[in-house]
Order: structure tokens, then sequence, then C-alpha cells
């Protein structure tokens, strides 16, 4: 076996948790995007969006490497599209899970290097990916541009569809399990509406969590960081959110306090980030099925 793919699961954690200790000074997160590469990464191939701990590695690759564009591919994909991955780029490791029972995979795509693990059903693999500018030989498809007041004006609608008590008033935002409501200060507080959603996506986050809904309780696979856990969740919930809407999601000083027990959470457990990005994308999807009624999406 190629020593490269020994361990799949810590090479995704290593990738964020260096993105997360590089951006640390400015308390930017890999998941914090603040420009057209807020979008979420799709496969150049198949149209069909990355999901998950996927979306963290390549918004991670992205960044470090200065990528406009959030199409990515497996070296036979760009191939069979016309393209050429240009001679010694490197390529960004990424996971898809096949669950035996059903037949299928997150984010289908074949790539030449794999490596396989059996855990109740569910087969994981790796991926080696390129990003669109790593490649010679590829038009990318023209993008219409959204007005940003009609992609604040979907926001609204998005978070009204939600049916969550959300009460105005006071200095910080926050949900209360208590009441079942989450508290943000007064939309003028904020210095501009992408900030207001932005903090309104966390907090929605945190408020699919709740028994009547998702459910979602870290106690048992987090222990004593189950707090800072949920918090984790809570900020890739609410990017998920963000780039599917063609929002920005800016860095929060105030999340700074966070990021020791992240980092000791994820060096210590290699399947950590997985199991966070795994919950955020439950909430999202819960999120995004009030839309339309649709029954809830089951998460990568």
């Amino acid at each position: 076996m190629n020593p490269e793919l020994k361990d799949l699961y810590q090479r995704v954690t290593d990738q964020i948790v260096k993105a997360i200790e590089t951006g640390a000074a400015d308390w930017k997160m890999p998941w914090h995007q603040t420009g057209s590469e807020n979008f979420t990464p799709i496969n150049a191939q198949t149209k069909k969006p990355y999901r998950g701990v996927n979306i963290l590695s390549l918004w991670a690759a992205a960044d470090a490497n200065g990528y406009p564009t959030g199409l990515w591919a497996t070296y036979k994909q760009w191939q069979e599209l016309g393209a050429q991955v240009k001679k010694g780029e490197k390529a960004t490791l990424v996971v898809f899970w096949k669950f035996s029972d059903r037949d299928r995979d997150e984010d289908a795509g074949e790539g030449e290097e794999r490596e396989e693990h059996t855990s109740r059903g569910v087969l994981a693999r790796g991926y080696s990916v390129f990003n669109a500018a790593q490649v010679d030989g590829y038009q990318a498809p023209a993008v219409p541009t959204i007005p940003q007041a009609q992609r604040i004006e979907s926001a609204e609608s998005f978070f009204g569809a939600l049916g969550a008590d959300i009460r105005h008033g006071g200095g910080r935002a926050f949900y209360s399990p208590a009441s079942d409501h989450i508290q943000m200060p007064n939309f003028e507080v904020f210095k501009d509406a992408v900030a207001y959603y932005a903090v309104l996506a966390h907090e929605s986050t945190h408020w699919t969590g709740a028994p009547q809904r998702l459910n979602r309780n870290l106690t048992g696979r987090f222990g004593t960081n189950s707090y800072a856990a949920e918090e984790l969740v809570a900020e890739l919930g609410a990017a998920f959110i963000c780039a599917a809407l063609g929002l920005c999601n800016e860095p929060r000083q105030d999340h700074a306090a966070y990021l020791n027990s992240w980092l000791q959470v994820l060096k210590s457990d290699k399947k950590a980030i997985f199991t966070a990005a795994s919950k955020a994308q439950a909430a999202a999807d819960w999120m995004h099925a009030r839309q339309t009624g649709e029954e809830e999406r089951e998460a990568a």
C-alpha cells in the first residue's frame, strides 16, 4: 500500500488542523469564506456539491493555494472532460462513503488512489482530486452573478421558513434550550445584513439540535469537550448554510476562546472533525428540507 494512503482519516484531520493553526492569529478558520470561493465546492464532472468534511478539506486547500474556483475532479474525471492536470500539481484528499445496504456513494467519483475501511456496513474511500486551476484545457462555465440584495432576500426567506422562535434585543446572540428560542441583537447592531444572517445561521444550527428536532447530544462522543464540540458543529453548520445562500462567513473574534479546545479534540481524535462535520451537514440538510417540506435528508 502507498504509505501516503496509510490513514486517510489522519491525513484529512492533519490538513484541517494545519489550516486552523495557520489562521488562528486572525481567527480565520478554513470554514470562514469571504469571497467568491464561499460557495460550496462542486465536482466539475458530476456537478454534485461536496458534503461534510470534504467541504472543509477543499476550502482549506483552495485557501492555502489561492485557487479562485470551487470546481474539483479526479485526474481521470479531468481527462474525461478533455483537460489535463498540470505536471507537478499536488492533489487534495477527499473521502467518500459507500453504504453497502443502499449501494450508493456520497460525493460519487472515481480516482486512482483509495483506501477502504469497513465499519458497520460503511466503506470509506479516499480519492485524490485537483482544482480547475490545476489543469489545462478546461473552460469553466459562466456562473451568473446573483445581486447581493437578492441573496439577502433569499436568506430572509430561508430563515423565515424554519419556524424558529427568533427574538430580538440585548447585546448577544444565543440559543436558549429552556425556552427553545433564538435570541438575536437588533438588526441595526450588525455591520450589515450578511453579518446578521451569518450569526443567525450559527444560532439556528444550535436550534436544530433540540430533542424535538435532531436530538443532538455530543456528551457521549466528546465528554467534557462536548460544549466546544457543539460550538464547532454550529460554526460548520453556519458555514454550510452561508455557502449555500451565497453569503460571506467572516471570522468572529468571540469564538477564539474555543480554538485550543477544538485543536485539542482534533489532535487527539482523528475522526472528531468527521463527526462534527457530519452533524453540521445533518443540521444544514434539516434546515434545507424545511424550505420545501421534504423529508429530512440523512447526513453523509
